[in-house]
Formats: structure tokens, C-alpha cells, sequence
């Protein structure tokens, strides 16, 4: 039996090889195609500043504009905020849109090599050329293209484009495989490369994102991805400038520790209590006025900095927060506190220093766990009765405030180490004569009051080691002894009620040698 050979397939014609050539030169000459990530960013950066864009032009529809201005003068006034909200759009979405751009055209690129493949294997055209075999270049850029692709996918690519440094903004820096810490080069972001970031922190299951600082000050808010961000447990987005959050924060589980300090936050959305597993939160220095009321949904906040804001008032479903052990709302605007602040049952610190103020909650009693509590700079006359129940306070202060006088009931705070009084001015006129029972008082600020006498008791204070009394118009101890420091004055009280019990003694003695004598004369 005759055996076949099989016969190698004749080259291609000189002007095939050619076009072929000429299509590897062409692709090969492009930049690389923009990963997956990317596209995935700039499609959200797209969907979150057309959501902004929206939000801000329905604001602006809302505005009421004063009424002695002509209504032409306001209809216009209107239209050069709503141009410039779409032009900020527009310039925000540049970025974006260029990706997009791109992307497409590599795609029209994909199409046109897979038609050349699809030719010269025979799979269209008159000749029939399934048996010529030869080392097809366009092949090869498929299979290039194939390979790229699936690189991309995986992070393997190697070049110097953006692209790449983009990716290189993912660093692993856990032990474990599973979970990762994203550190971010000391170059500013732009909205674009923040998106691709959060796509890329996504993929690779990172449990730590690090924004501080490192977002161009034009970018207001976050991409609407940032919701995919599900294993992230820490994210640092402060010393920024964002003005608002997305709605998928609160797809954030998983979210434990949450810092948002100097950024120009007005408000956050409704969708924030739904971070059932968040901890620590720091929103320190923004321009908060209120809390959406599902905030008391975070069961599991430990501590909390709502310092520097301009806040009025904390929401009724405050007292849901029943893990809250730290708070600190200074420098605000509060008026009063809710009555429910006394279910904050593990509170250990709070803060409410430069607010107005000008009361306590009686439930305020209720937190026997405080050892902290700070008023300087309010309002306050006069300390509810309940906080003698405070069993566990270590340090009270509230200085610089109105405060008529300080009650008897403190004297049962046994617990209390630093007690700050001074400059209530002319308000404070005297101190609880039991005060001596604050035998574990080390620090005791008085000064720039009005009191003058020191009660007896004084001279049980042995523990006193800072007495602050300047300004202070001290008659008894004299100013003199006051200036010696604290355990001089306590001595002082000490030897000052000594030395009058011992004169009172010897004057009843004469007056019953007195009575004694009137009495025998008379009988004699």
C-alpha cells in the first residue's frame, strides 16, 4: 500500500505577506489596552458624577432666592450655577470618557484582526485556503492579544504606561494570602485613578484602604464602586476634600474602623447605619450640622469623634448605642444633650467641651461607667443632682462656664482625681462644705471665682497635690498661703480649725468657773 505524505502547504503570496505584515506593525505599534479594572472605573466614575451632576441641579431648582432681587437677575443667577455644575461635570468626566473612548477602539481593532484570521484560515472569501499552514502573523496577534488579555486579568503585564501605575497602587502587605493592605504612592489622585483603585482593591480582597491626603482637591465625592469594597475592615479617607458619600457606603459590612477627619462633609447618607460592624469613627473637623436617624443602627461603635463640626443636636437614637465608650462632640453647636444619652451605659469618656450648653440631662446620672466628663467653655449654671451616682468618675471639668454653684451631692463622688471650677467669675461664690470627702482628689482648679472662704473640710484633702486658686479672692487660707501650693493650704485648714477648736475649749471652761461662782456667792 502506497503511504501518503503530507505535503507542506505553499507560502503565502508575496502580497499577503505583506498586508499580514503590514496589520502586526499596525496593532503592534498601539499603547496597551486598558485593563478590565479601568473600564469598571471609569464606567462608575461616569454613573457617580451623573448622579452628582443630578443631586446638584435638583438643589439648585430648590434654592430660594431673596425676594428684592428681579426675578430676570435670579432665573440668570440660577443658570451660571446650573452651567458651571455641568461644566465641572464635564471636566470630571474627561478621564473617564477617554477610557471609554479607548476601549472601544481596541475593540474595533479585535473585530477587524479576528475578520483578517477568519480570511486567510479560509473562513471567507472565494479561495479556499484551510490547507495552507504556515506561521500566520495575524494568528499570532490573536493569540498575543489572547495572552495580553488574560495577563491584564492577572496583573502580569510589565510597561511604564499609566495603566500600570495604576496597578502598582496595589501592594499586599498581609502574611495571608487573603487578605491585602493598599498603600498609595505620594502622588495626588485624580477621581479616574481613585475609581480604578477601588476596582482593583475589590479584586484582590484588600482588607485596608489608604486615602489620606491623597486625593486632588478638585474631587468632592467618591465613585459610586466604592460599595465593593465588601472585605475592606479599615479605610482612611481623611485630609481630604469630600463633600459627600455614596449611598454604597453602606455596603461596607465589613467596615470596622472608618477615619473621614478634615474633609468638608455636610451631611451623610440614610444608608450609613446600615455599618453594623463599624467600631471606631472619626469625623472630626467637617461641616456636619446633623445625623441621619439610622445612625443609632451602629450597635457596635465603640468610639466616636464628631469634634469640630457645626452641630446643633444628636438624634433620640443616640441612646441605641449601647457599645459607645468614648465620645467626643466639641467644638459644635449643642444646645442641649438627648435624654437618651443615659442608655449609653458603657460611656467611659465624654467630651463636650466649647459648645452651648447650658444643662445636663438629669439621665446623665444614669452612666455610672463615666470617668471622664469635660464642659469647658459652655454655658452650664448649675450640675444635675444625679451625678452623684457617677461612682466611677475620675475628672470633671466645667471651667469657663456660668455655673452658680457646685451641689453638695458631688461630694459623694468618691472616685473623682481632678475637679475643674475656675472661671465661672463672678458666679461661683463658695464650694460644698463636704467637699473634703473627695479624699482621692489630686487636682482642683478654682481660680477666677469669687470665693473667699475655703470650708473646714479642706483640711481632709490630704491626696491634693495642684491647687490653682489665682484670680481667686482668698481670705481664708490668705492669698499668700495659696500661692505655696496645695499642701500648704491643707495644712493650713488643718492647723487654722485646730487652733480654733482649742480656743473654743478654754472659753466654755471660764463660763461654767463663772456660772459655778455666781451660783455659790448667791447661796452664801
Amino acid at each position: 500500500m502506497a503511504v501518503l505524505t503530507k505535503q507542506d502547504p505553499p507560502p503565502p503570496p508575496p502580497a499577503l505577506a505583506d498586508s499580514i505584515d503590514e496589520i502586526t506593525r499596525i496593532y503592534r505599534s498601539l499603547p496597551p489596552r486598558p485593563a478590565i479594572e479601568e473600564v469598571e472605573a471609569a464606567a462608575s466614575v461616569l454613573e457617580t458624577v451623573d448622579s452628582e451632576e443630578k443631586a446638584r441641579l435638583e438643589e439648585i431648582s430648590r434654592q430660594e432666592l431673596p425676594k428684592d432681587v428681579p426675578a430676570e437677575v435670579c432665573s440668570v443667577l440660577k443658570e451660571v450655577k446650573r452651567t458651571m455644575v455641568m461644566f465641572q461635570s464635564h471636566e470630571q468626566k474627561k478621564e473617564a470618557r477617554h477610557v471609554i473612548e479607548v476601549d472601544r477602539m481596541f475593540q474595533k481593532f479585535a473585530e477587524l484582526i479576528q475578520r483578517a484570521s477568519e480570511l486567510v484560515s479560509g473562513g471567507g472569501g472565494g479561495d479556499d485556503r484551510r490547507d495552507v499552514r504556515f506561521e500566520d502573523p495575524v494568528e499570532r496577534i490573536v493569540r498575543e492579544a489572547e495572552i495580553m488579555e488574560q495577563n491584564l486579568a492577572c496583573g502580569e503585564v510589565d510597561d511604564e504606561t499609566e495603566k500600570e501605575s495604576l496597578r502598582k497602587l496595589v501592594k499586599s502587605a498581609s502574611a495571608k494570602a487573603t487578605i491585602s493592605t493598599v498603600e498609595v504612592d505620594s502622588e495626588k489622585l485624580s477621581l479616574m485613578k481613585v475609581a480604578a483603585l477601588i476596582e482593583n482593591s475589590a479584586k484582590t480582597g484588600a482588607g485596608a484602604l489608604d486615602l489620606r491626603g491623597k486625593l486632588m482637591d478638585q474631587i468632592e465625592w467618591l465613585p459610586m464602586s466604592l460599595g465593593k469594597l465588601s472585605e475592606v475592615t479599615e479605610l482612611d479617607i481623611s485630609e481630604n476634600r469630600i463633600m459627600a458619600l455614596p449611598s454604597s457606603i453602606g455596603d461596607l459590612r465589613a467596615l470596622r474602623k472608618l477615619s473621614m477627619s478634615s474633609n468638608q462633609l455636610i451631611n451623610l447618607p440614610e444608608s450609613f447605619g446600615e455599618l453594623i460592624n463599624l467600631q471606631d469613627l472619626d469625623l472630626q473637623a467637617n461641616r456636619l450640622r446633623s445625623l441621619p436617624a439610622s445612625f443609632g443602627n451602629l450597635s457596635s461603635l465603640v468610639n466616636l469623634d464628631l469634634s469640630s463640626n457645626e452641630m446643633t443636636r444628636l438624634p433620640n437614637s443616640f441612646g441605641n448605642l449601647e457599645s459607645l465608650q468614648k465620645l467626643n462632640v466639641e467644638t459644635n453647636e449643642l444646645e442641649e444633650l438627648p435624654y437618651t444619652i443615659g442608655s449609653c451605659s458603657l460611656l467611659v469618656e465624654l467630651r463636650l467641651d466649647f459648645n452651648q450648653l447650658k444643662a445636663l440631662p438629669e439621665a446623665i446620672g444614669k452612666i455610672k461607667s463615666l470617668e471622664v466628663l469635660t464642659l469647658h467653655y459652655n454655658r452650664i449654671k448649675g450640675l444635675p443632682t444625679t451625678i452623684s451616682n457617677l461612682s466611677n468618675l475620675r475628672e470633671l471639668d466645667v471651667s469657663f462656664n456660668e455655673l452658680e454653684f457646685v451641689p453638695d451631692t458631688l461630694s459623694f463622688v468618691v472616685s473623682l482625681e481632678k475637679l475643674k471650677v475656675g472661671n465661672n467669675f463672678a458666679d461661683l461664690r463658695s464650694l460644698p462644705g463636704s467637699i473634703g470627702n473627695l479624699e482621692m482628689l489630686e487636682e482642683l482648679d478654682i481660680s477666677n471665682n469669687q470665693i473667699r472662704e475655703l470650708p473646714d473640710s479642706f483640711r481632709l484633702l490630704s491626696r491634693l497635690r495642684v491647687l490653682r486658686a489665682d484670680q481667686t479672692p482668698l481670705e481664708l487660707p490668705p492669698r499668700e498661703v495659696a500661692r505655696l501650693g496645695a499642701q500648704a493650704v491643707v495644712q493650713y485648714m488643718a492647723d487654722h480649725v485646730a487652733k480654733r477648736d482649742s480656743k473654743s475649749k478654754p472659753i466654755k471652761k471660764k463660763r461654767r468657773w463663772f456660772w459655778f461662782r455666781f451660783w455659790f456667792c448667791s447661796s452664801a
